[in-house]
């Protein structure tokens, strides 16, 4: 069944020439080249970088992450058909047109195939950067408790479920788990207050305190851009991720660039307009697929307890879910992504092949 629909289950076991470990995370799996390879590239293909980055081919695949579990559908269906072209045709979108718009650089410098980037280094910053214009998720759930307070920001009394907010709220949160910084809990994805940024810029990795007010201009700009983008086809921006990083241009110049990815079914919530107006929330985003998840299973707290990893995973690996719902998220991200790029998305027949050929005859990165 799986090789019917087609999908990149599997992306860390490509020929591509590197001497170092393939990085594989929950969606792509990371090559980085050697010196040499690095070099050579930027030298024949022109890349508008620093002679010595060190460059890496990036490769998405089509498997499902939600609630930090991978997922997997009846008759051996390990992925969803055409996430990982959709993922990457709306990310190259959006990089796009932030580049036009004269905002910022991304960590992309080649697009060999439908499914890979080739990307240069970043040195990261540590902050997850959300920006939220309406009241849902965990937001919704906390603030439902009494919690008024969300990283530095004081919510005012009386908002409703996925309510328009006031404007843009900025809640960042921490990348990884950061030590001795002073008032943040040394865990993975904390909330944390600009005056913990800007108390501490060095220990999330900006170069000034000045930096700070530029990635908040270029998440909240990012933000209007798509969400004006988006209006167009009457579909709701309701809040996303970014990540930012820095590297050195072909002139020496540090630049703070966007980088993984942006504006995307899997790190934003996107509405329907005409639902929404309607009174009911329709998910153009990853968050369908989690709310299914919810409601699939008997004891929803095994999503949503972190104390429960253990139990979640177990169920991840043990449970095939219907083939419809893994189909039905194909639907979205595809119809969404070609909504969004106004062009018909190229999905590979054959994935892997097509790319370890790409890479062998246009890159010479192929061992």
């Amino acid at each position: 069944m799986s090789a019917f629909y087609n999908v990149l289950a599997t992306n860390d076991d490509l020929p591509i020439a590197t001497d170092l470990p393939v990085h594989s995370g929950k969606v792509r799996s990371v090559y980085w080249l050697s010196e040499k390879q690095s070099k050579r590239l930027i030298a024949v293909k022109g890349y508008n970088v620093a002679p010595n980055a060190p460059l890496a081919v990036m490769v998405i695949s089509d498997r499902i992450s939600a609630f930090d579990c991978i997922w997997h559908a009846e008759g051996g269906l390990q992925g969803v058909p055409g996430k990982g072209a959709a993922l990457n045709a709306v990310a190259n979108h959006w990089f796009a047109r932030f580049r036009e718009s004269g905002l910022a650089d991304s960590h992309i410098v080649d697009t060999p195939h439908p499914l890979v980037w080739i990307v240069q280094k970043a040195r990261p910053v540590m902050v997850e950067a959300i920006a939220r214009q309406y009241i849902t998720g965990s937001m919704w759930r906390s603030y439902a408790l009494g919690e008024r307070e969300f990283c530095g920001l004081t919510l005012p009394e009386g908002l409703q479920q996925d309510q328009c907010l006031p404007e843009l709220l900025i809640t960042p949160s921490t990348k990884g788990v950061l030590k001795g910084i002073p008032n943040v809990p040394e865990v993975d994805d904390v909330n944390v207050t600009r005056t913990d940024l800007e108390a501490n810029y060095k220990a999330f990795n900006f170069t000034t305190p000045a930096d700070i007010n530029r990635y908040e201009r270029l998440l909240s700009d990012g933000f209007s851009i798509i969400s004006q983008d988006l209006a167009a086809h009457d579909q709701i921006f309701v809040d996303t991720k970014f990540e930012f990083g820095y590297v050195t241009d072909a002139n020496g110049v540090e630049q703070l660039i966007y980088m993984d990815e942006v504006g995307t079914p899997d790190s934003s919530r996107i509405w329907d307009g005409p639902a929404l107006r309607a009174g009911k929330v329709v998910e153009n985003s990853k968050e369908g697929f989690r709310q299914f998840l919810l409601n699939h299973f008997d004891d929803p707290d095994i999503l949503l307890n972190k104390q429960r990893m253990h139990e979640r995973t177990a169920l991840a690996k043990n449970n095939a879910l219907p083939l419809e719902a893994l189909l039905n998220i194909s639907n979205t991200y595809v119809g969404i992504a070609e909504k969004i790029t106004g062009r018909k998305l190229q999905v590979s027949q054959q994935p892997k092949e097509e790319i370890i050929d790409v890479l062998n005859q246009e890159y010479g990165l192929i061992r």
